[in-house]
């Protein structure tokens, strides 16, 4: 099973196809990647392409461990920055010359400075491990747990948006599509540029890497509304979405006119 998973804006394996297409590498414990402008001449392995003028050949390297990663800068005077895309503006510095520096972030973007601006990666590490209960017995034995979910990340809201129509009552009811998903998330705090793609994504995000759906879980609107309903079937049947966590969504109450407060 995939520790983390690195996608970078080209591709990456040796002879991928140059179509532009984000491109994504799947890293055990243990596994590795190197990244910079150039592939280091006789190397193999996985190798994300950054490319920029910019950037070094061999800039630096990405390194699966446990439920985290480590990230090492080979620069010998840049730093690099790696962003929380969960959390608006919660960010660490690598500093140059750092090697294995732990990365806590489930989402993260990995950001080098480059004669254009910026350019970077992405990281997703689906598998971090949480403790289900302090007083349970066992408890300070580490166990996997099959669906590791942060309540607090913006796929679990998708999530909840998906599931929202079953817990209200309407048991044979269809999840809603990704655009109204958008719609309804994004009066929520850190939601409001959200799109009807990035909804996507956080879909295709929780059936390949949280909840493992298996099978088909690419492209075509018949697929995606399948994928949808099986989402929300899988996350209800095992209790991952309750509902307590409606109170994650926005209120579905509005101002009374002239008055600015809920009817």
């Amino acid at each position: 099973m995939e520790t983390i998973i690195v996608q970078s804006s080209g591709p990456s394996r040796p002879g991928a196809a140059g179509t532009g297409a984000p491109d994504l590498l799947y890293l055990g414990p243990g596994d590795t990647a190197e990244f910079g402008r150039d592939r280091p001449g006789g190397r193999a392995g996985h190798f994300v392409a950054l490319r920029d003028p910019g950037v070094s050949g061999r800039a630096g390297l990405v390194e699966a461990a446990g439920d985290y990663w480590r990230l090492s800068n080979f620069s010998a005077g840049t730093a690099y920055v790696v962003e929380n895309m969960e959390n608006g503006g919660e960010y660490l510095t690598v500093a140059p010359g750092r090697l294995g520096a732990p990365v806590p972030f489930e989402f993260s973007r990995v950001v080098l400075p480059a004669l254009d601006g910026s350019t970077g990666f992405t990281v997703f590490a689906p598998q971090h491990a949480y403790l289900a209960g302090r007083d349970a017995p066992g408890a300070d034995e580490r166990t996997a747990r099959p669906f590791a979910l942060d309540v607090t990340a913006k796929y679990f809201l998708v999530l909840v948006a998906l599931c929202e129509p079953r817990l209200r009552g309407v048991p044979d009811g269809a999840p809603p599509g990704a655009g109204d998903i958008a719609r309804r998330l994004r009066p929520l705090d850190g939601c409001g540029g959200l799109t009807r793609s990035a909804v996507n994504y956080h879909i295709d995000y929780l059936a390949r890497a949280k909840l493992r759906l298996g099978g088909e879980t690419g492209g075509g609107e018949g697929r995606t509304g399948a994928k949808r309903t099986r989402l929300a079937s899988l996350a209800l049947r095992f209790g991952l979405v309750r509902e307590e966590h409606l109170a994650l969504l926005p209120s579905r109450r509005r101002p009374a006119p002239g008055t600015g407060r809920p009817r």
